[in-house]
């Protein structure tokens, strides 16, 4: 039988100490470890704030973000008039907010090629009024109306650079439209204009009724 002594005796219980005193160790390292694994694969405690890049060209974001070791991806495009090809319009996240190091930061810039819109269903379907609202509503100029001898302020047509259009067709935006109006004062006034003109022969000169000699 073994006795107290002899249990808490190094000498003769070497190999139980030393687990004994091993295992708390293995503990504490393993511990160590994944702290500092987490910590290494969160970044924790670091944070960069995203510089504001809105407005500037994309070289200059560029530039910005390098600066800051961000990423960036474009991932829309539209058109604003009078700024710059490639200048940021968006970005997310915004400018300020406080990210990881390497995170992608997303952005939105303005195109040089404008945008095309598709003619509505106005031809022979949309008073004048209407038609004028709605084109302008859309970004289209309009010139002076080009009138046609049929029913008052009805659309029979629209033309681009003296073009017909048709329902549906694109064209840029902020493109100048002319549209056909109709007038009926038109065909009267026709009448009534060639009702002054005397009834003439193939020569051009007018015909006399000679019974009145």
């Amino acid at each position: 039988m073994i006795s107290l002594k002899d249990f808490f005796s190094f000498k003769n219980n070497r190999f139980f100490w030393l687990n004994l005193i091993a295992m708390p160790c293995f503990v504490v390292a393993v511990i160590l470890g994944v702290l500092h694994w987490l910590d290494t694969y969160t970044r924790h405690g670091e944070s960069i704030i995203v510089p504001n890049v809105n407005g500037l060209p994309l070289k200059q974001a560029e530039i910005e973000f390098d600066k800051k070791n961000l990423k960036f991806m474009v991932v829309d495009s539209n058109y604003v008039k009078g700024m710059l090809a490639g200048a940021i319009l968006d970005q997310k996240p915004a400018g300020g907010a406080k990210v990881k190091k390497g995170r992608t930061i997303y952005l939105t810039i303005n195109t040089d090629e404008v945008p095309k819109i598709a003619i509505p269903d106005i031809i022979d379907n949309s008073s004048y009024r209407q038609a004028e609202a709605r084109l302008r509503s859309l970004g289209f100029k309009l010139t002076e109306p080009e009138f046609k001898k049929k029913e008052k302020d009805w659309i029979y047509g629209v033309k681009y650079n003296g073009k017909e259009l048709t329902s549906g067709e694109k064209i840029p935006r902020e493109a100048v439209l002319t549209l056909c109006v109709g007038d009926d004062k038109l065909e009267g006034d026709s009448l009534q204009t060639d009702s002054l003109f005397l009834e003439t022969g193939k020569d051009n000169k007018p015909i006399v009724d000679e019974s009145w000699f």
